[in-house]
């Protein structure tokens, strides 16, 4: 209960403050901003893809319930994380540096404090590095109640550094980054704390063993390649849309980040509670339930989404303007493709889980890595022939639905997959729900009422809710799956 309580105030809270951000900094100063965190972000593949290992390793421990091996590894991950903050730092400090100051397509007059903004983002990096086992402890340990604590705890800060930046008489770019990285550090104390309180195997004892360091590393190694991937289709592309159009694009673009991000909460936290149970039952050998978990899992989250985005997409200019009044350009189209493309990636996740569960990744990341990749060459091409930054959506939409198919057939070859059964029971029945529900929604915007636009959007946001609730419910799911949702939601709020 506690995570979909954080889902719903984390979303609330974040728009808002893109909102006043926004409008406090203005559309110049507000791209600058998602730019330099684009740059550093850049940076961060190295721990993104530890954090998968290290999350991995953890949950298997625990589904082995081998408390020795569990510390060993948590005190391994950690030493490799502080390796990883170091060698970042120096990469942030040097190359990165250098493209900041000479290449990015920014107001020369703004560069003091773009050199302000990218210091304290490297600074709030590195302590989200070393940070990483602790949050990846509680999530192994299914401590989703703390977790979404601290989560709202993180956007109350947010929420309150608002009222210092508006009366801040400082610079407000400079402002904003200091008082970002302050809030990162207040978290990453409260993370430490707990699981030093709570779990035995967090408090650190320098620990060496050749052997499982070499595993550590060697599975994140190739989750390095998928995640350079990965970097590169999201601040890959905001780059060059900076390089290409400058920093008001890049406001279009954060803005987008925002809206993705608010609205993929919903589906992470369904996603973070099931995960760890796909990998311990794998490491119990009980790869048929992990294999259901799947099933269940890509199909529920992908509805969890539709339900959400339908309609957003289909009333998103009045939205972005009563929210953001004066929306950057190209910030509509831009987020109706993003929310296309989560919409997808949606039901590759428990995919993407089952495979890390079974840590044979290695060509996994090599194919897929490979694909995801290629969004950021066909992005210039298409940026350099055609000049219209919404392109780069749309070749980022179709590498998607090929990646979930070799995602697919991967899992097919790791763990039995019935590709036949994930079409019929998942794949089938999400066209099917998305194509009625469609269906009625143009029917349903070739009616002439005379209403105000506020009226008109929230007639039709509420019929949109209750034909996909329907239509989920009629042609989405089994009688079986319904009971298991209404049992569910029944613990819920008996709790």
């Amino acid at each position: 209960m506690f995570l979909y309580i954080r889902m719903i105030i984390t979303m609330v809270v974040s728009l808002y403050t893109s909102r006043v951000v926004l409008n406090t900094l203005g559309i110049e100063d507000y791209g600058i901003y998602i730019i330099i965190g684009g740059v550093v972000t850049l940076f961060s593949f190295f721990n993104s893809a530890m954090s998968s290992a290290t999350q991995r390793f953890l949950a298997f421990d625990i589904g082995t319930n081998d408390e020795v091996k569990l510390k060993q590894t948590f005190n391994a991950t950690l030493n490799i994380h502080i390796g990883i903050a170091i060698l970042v730092l120096i990469l942030a400090e040097t190359i990165g540096l250098w493209f900041v100051n000479y290449k990015l397509n920014v107001p020369i007059e703004k560069m003091n404090a773009i050199n302000w903004v990218y210091q304290f983002s490297i600074f709030a990096l590195l302590v989200g590095v070393v940070q990483v086992p602790y949050n990846a402890l509680i999530i192994a340990r299914e401590r989703m109640n703390i977790y979404a604590i601290f989560s709202i705890v993180e956007v109350s800060l947010k929420l309150f550094i608002l009222y210092l930046l508006i009366v801040s008489p400082f610079d407000k770019l400079k402002t904003y980054a200091v008082l970002m990285f302050f809030v990162t550090i207040l978290i990453a104390i409260f993370y430490t704390y707990y699981c030093k309180r709570n779990f035995t195997e967090s408090i650190y004892k320098f620990f060496y063993e050749k052997q499982l360091y070499k595993i550590l590393i060697s599975y994140s190694g190739w989750n390095i390649f998928g995640n350079i991937a990965a970097v590169a289709r999201g601040q890959g592309i905001n780059i060059l849309l900076n390089l290409f159009f400058g920093t008001v694009l890049n406001a279009a673009f954060g803005i987008t980040l925002q809206v993705q991000g608010a609205v993929q909460v919903f589906v992470a936290n369904f996603q973070m509670a099931v995960n760890p149970q796909i990998i311990k039952n794998y490491a119990n050998g009980n790869t048929k339930q992990s294999l259901n978990l799947i099933f269940q899992s890509a199909k529920f989250s992908y509805f969890l989404l539709f339900l959400i985005v339908c309609p957003i997409l289909f009333s998103i200019d009045f939205i972005l303007k009563i929210w953001l009044i004066n929306p950057p350009k190209y910030t509509a189209i831009f987020v109706t493709l993003a929310l296309i493309n989560l919409l997808i990636d949606s039901v590759s996740g428990p995919l993407m889980t089952g495979i890390q569960a079974t840590g044979k990744i290695k060509w996994y990341q090599i194919v897929i890595g490979s694909f995801i990749f290629l969004n950021l060459p066909i992005a210039y091409v298409l940026l350099k022939i055609y000049n219209k930054p919404e392109l780069v959506f749309f070749s980022s939409i179709i590498i998607s639905c090929i990646s979930f198919l070799f995602r697919l057939y991967y899992v097919r070859n790791s763990l039995k997959l019935s590709v036949i059964d994930f079409f019929k029971q998942v794949v089938s029945k999400i066209f099917v729900v998305s194509f009625i529900v469609l269906v009625m929604i143009l029917f349903f915007n070739r009616i002439d009422v005379s209403l105000s636009e506020f009226q008109i959007v929230m007639i039709r946001s509420f019929y949109i809710i209750i034909i996909t609730i329907i239509a989920i419910s009629l042609f989405g799911i089994s009688k079986n799956e319904r009971l298991f949702i209404k049992q569910f939601i029944f613990n819920k709020i008996s709790k």
